[in-house]
């Protein structure tokens, strides 16, 4: 299994914008083999970053996904949400493995 960790730095003031930008890319990664562990978004502190968390059981499953992005309607869609809002002003992924019990 293969987890990436997605650390965003979001407008604040586009919250709802983020929201529903991260709903969209919930249903996208558990649609297409993966699982969505979840949206972190700030509670105290610091007010720009938010956290995203999905695995899938294989790098070679996550290019399979991977390969949607700019050509599959809904996946050009969740962009456009990123996009015209200005939700994500950056954003870096790290892909990390996890050590079970």
């Amino acid at each position: 299994m293969i987890t990436c960790v997605v650390d965003y730095v979001i407008d604040p003031d586009k919250i709802a914008d983020f929201e529903e930008f991260g709903r969209r890319w919930m249903q996208l990664v558990n649609q297409h083999g993966g699982t969505h562990h979840g949206y972190f978004l700030p509670a105290e502190g610091a007010s720009d970053r938010a956290l995203a968390l999905f695995s899938f059981p294989s790098l070679a499953a996550y290019e399979d996904y991977r390969s949607l992005f700019g050509q599959d309607p809904d996946f050009v869609e969740a962009d456009r949400i990123r996009d015209e809002s200005g939700c994500v002003l950056r954003y870096d992924r790290t892909f990390m493995r996890p050590l079970m019990p």
